[in-house]
């Protein structure tokens, strides 16, 4: 394999890192390990969001950048007495992703390697075939004998369960595959905006913060932004990429690599109009590319923080990505590092006159 660079071996550590909701430790310690250095402090709040605080002008307004740490999984519910494991989905899933996939069990003495099954289509009838299994009719097969034997190797209802995938840049360098881009690339945008604006006299007080809970209904996004209190937020995410085959533009018209996605909608938020213009406005004196996301289905952090205390104006901006809520996602490094680019401009205009500006015109 190629060796990693900087960025890319950041990116794999946060990928790789392993944090279903609830779970999501392991994660924020690999968070914490890249954002310390271009921070002033940080603390956690008690259901465990990650948050990193950087000073520019301590009587300038609050921003909080939020990527959640937290990646769609499986929690264990029971283990059956031949020693397979009934399990319950941990944020959204499509059944006909999931069978045959790896998965890992963490457990208390460690990993255990699994793998989704179900009834053979062997022995289904003509017409079961045709039909997608049912969630309910799988289970993780660990290689245990009984009961006892799975309970031998560590496991116990409520294990989290995760998608198990390696890293992997593609032939095109420039496209990278990975589990848990939803949403370690939020999480790394938080980490390289506050290294940005490590030499830089930003007229702020920003906060990079790395949620919990999202994928069960943006909960950390909820508890960070009550002891933040910010004047100003984004929620960095995934978002649909909609150039692969039989998608259409009306359906999704975002295309990896052609910049970050600004979202106007989705059904978490309606965009405030005002920081959506600055955004725009930022992003086309600097000719930074950009496009327009609307998805009537989901939503990102930015819901919970924008109607947290008295209100905080938001916008969500994502990064185009095929094949999220699955083992493996793809994105384009290009777009992750225009977000980058464009939110850390942003941040370095949005002084006290600015975000009044934005909030009261």
């Amino acid at each position: 394999m190629k060796k990693l660079d900087e960025t890319l071996t950041m990116l794999k550590d946060l990928t790789d890192a392993r944090g279903i909701p609830g779970n999501e430790r392991e994660v924020r310690d690999v968070m914490t390990k890249y954002i310390k250095d271009y921070s002033d402090e940080i603390v956690t709040d008690h259901l465990g969001s990650l948050v990193a605080k950087k000073v520019g002008n301590e009587n300038g307004p609050k921003i909080m950048i939020a990527g959640h740490l937290d990646e769609v999984g499986f929690m264990v519910t029971q283990i059956d007495d031949r020693g397979f494991l009934r399990f319950q989905t941990v944020g959204g899933w499509w059944s006909q992703v999931m069978l045959a996939q790896r998965v890992t069990v963490l457990t208390k003495k460690g990993d255990v390697t699994g793998i989704i099954g179900s009834k053979p289509p062997h022995i289904l009838s003509p017409e079961a075939r045709k039909k997608p299994v049912d969630i309910k009719d799988m289970f993780i097969d660990i290689g245990a004998s009984s009961r006892e034997e799975a309970k031998e190797f560590g496991v116990m209802p409520g294990d989290q369960v995760v998608p198990y995938f390696e890293f992997t840049v593609m032939k095109n360098e420039k496209m990278l595959l990975a589990k848990a881009w939803d949403n370690r690339i939020g999480c790394a945008i938080a980490i390289d905006v506050l290294k940005n604006l490590e030499n830089e006299n930003h007229p702020n007080i920003v906060y990079g913060v790395g949620t919990v809970q999202e994928e069960v209904g943006l909960r950390g996004a909820k508890t960070s932004a009550n002891l933040i209190q910010p004047d100003i937020a984004f929620g960095v995410d995934v978002g649909i990429a909609g150039d692969t085959p039989g998608v259409s533009d009306k359906e999704a018209a975002s295309k990896m690599g052609e910049g970050p996605q600004i979202v106007l909608y989705d059904a978490s938020m309606v965009s405030h109009k005002g920081l959506r213009d600055m955004v725009i406005s930022t992003a086309e004196e600097l000719n930074i590319p950009y496009q327009f996301e609307t998805i009537p289905g989901g939503g990102t952090d930015s819901g919970s923080i924008h109607i947290s205390a008295n209100g905080v104006p938001s916008l969500s901006i994502t990064i185009a990505t095929r094949y999220i809520h699955s083992h493996a996602a793809m994105l384009h490094r290009d777009d992750y590092e225009n977000a980058v680019k464009l939110i850390t401009e942003v941040v370095k205009r949005l002084d006290r006159e600015t975000v009044d500006k934005i909030t009261y015109d």
